[in-house]
């Protein structure tokens, strides 16, 4: 679930963002596996997972919003296996 950059941050139920710090512990996954399920030469690529929001030069967080909706499908998808 990408939200759209003209949708207003107002607008959104919950606009909580979450640090790769936070991430980590909302998924239970590794920070290098993290970063291999968005790098797309890696095994581990996931095009379904949430692309980060790059809010300064060094700062990247992510929409809990979008994290929760993957981990969701995951879920709906482990069930119907």
């Amino acid at each position: 679930m990408n939200i759209a950059l003209n949708t207003s941050i107002h607008n959104l139920p919950n606009c909580r963002m979450l640090s790769m710090k936070q991430l980590t512990k909302y998924t239970s996954l590794s920070r290098s596996t993290l970063y291999d399920m968005m790098n797309v030469k890696s095994k581990r690529y996931d095009p379904t997972f949430p692309l980060p929001i790059k809010l300064t030069q060094s700062r990247r967080c992510w929409f809990e919003l979008e994290v929760n909706a993957w981990l969701q499908s995951k879920i709906e998808r482990s069930r119907t296996s």
